[in-house]
């Protein structure tokens, strides 16, 4: 008789159903067209009724159905009665059907921390650019990422602009019949699934940065990195999704504004598949429970060639920026 599946693999297959959950809550908040925009501590840093709803349905689902977790999510929100609408207690059953690697099947649930960002990209959700948004679920243990979900709510809209849009399946397709939205998830030893892996083409440096919360230190370190091209876009795990799929090779970000719940998740993915994810300085990032939330040294991630880039990371840069 098979053995029952191990706390780690019923969280995964738990957040993978709380992830696409979240994404319907993105989705109809926007159909409803009030967004309830709050700024936080400036006109850059914003919460809108989407990053609520979400975080209590993520973090309530989760608690409910593990109560021994550690949950740290960005939103600072009152204790409120949950509405049962934003409970889910789904799990997909083929993330039960894989192994669990064998270095965490004897994980407990209180080994574990989830950081959960209810929607990265928020300004650019109230601006529109609905494809840089994700929500992301990051799992770490004894202070290391090992599993993450990323749901994208509106993967394939560009496709669905003139179409009736359909709500996701689990086997979802691309293209222009294509229900809109996805969900990526991954676990180091096992993989990362839900996307094609690809890599940009050899010899071309094509970097992704920031596109709202740009400063002189993050422009000198993406111009010593002497780039073909330069992507400017909202959201951690947006840009993680374009290191995975070729669309640019390293992720500069040589800031303090990133934080622990933008790249938990998102480090799991591009770790699993043999990427790189570090601060300025080349050290891991740390996801215990009593870290500081800001990664203040910035993020340097790559798929491929990470020596590449972080030999070209200015010494003025690293200056700057203390872990």
């Amino acid at each position: 008789m098979a053995s029952s599946p191990t706390v780690l693999m019923r969280l995964v297959a738990s957040a993978y159903s709380i992830a696409q959950k979240a994404g319907t809550i993105v989705r109809r908040v926007i159909a409803e067209g009030d967004l309830g925009i709050i700024e936080k501590t400036c006109a850059t840093d914003l919460q809108t009724k989407a990053d609520r709803l979400v975080q209590v349905s993520i973090c309530s689902s989760l608690a409910r159905k593990f109560p021994k977790l550690t949950i740290i999510g960005e939103e600072d929100l009152p204790p409120e009665d949950v509405d049962q609408e934003l409970i889910e207690d789904g799990q997909w059953e083929e993330i039960l059907k894989q192994p669990c690697p064998s270095q965490y099947s004897a994980i407990k649930e209180e080994d574990l921390v989830v950081w959960v960002d209810p929607l990265d990209g928020t300004k650019e959700y109230t601006e529109g650019l609905l494809d840089n948004v994700t929500v992301l679920i990051g799992i770490a243990y004894e202070g290391k990422a090992i599993a993450g979900v990323i749901n994208q709510p509106y993967y394939n809209y560009q496709n669905n602009e003139n179409q009736k849009l359909r709500e996701p399946r689990n086997d979802a397709k691309a293209g222009p019949d294509a229900v809109l939205g996805r969900t990526i998830w991954g676990i180091l030893g096992l993989g990362a699934f839900g996307f094609q892996l690809k890599e940009v083409p050899a010899g071309k440096h094509i970097i992704t940065t920031t596109r709202s919360h740009d400063n002189q230190l993050v422009r000198d370190c993406v111009t010593a990195m002497n780039p073909d091209d330069v992507l400017r876009v909202g959201g951690a795990g947006n840009k993680i999704i374009q290191l995975i799929e070729g669309k640019a090779s390293a992720y500069v970000f040589a800031s303090p504004g990133c934080k622990k719940w933008d790249t938990c998740a998102p480090e799991v993915i591009l770790h699993a598949v043999g990427g790189k994810l570090t601060d300025i300085h080349g050290n891991a990032l740390q996801y215990n429970k009593e870290v500081k939330h800001m990664n203040s040294a910035g993020v340097l991630a790559t798929l491929r060639n990470y020596d590449y880039y972080a030999s070209r990371v200015p010494q003025s840069v690293k200056n700057a920026l203390v872990p």
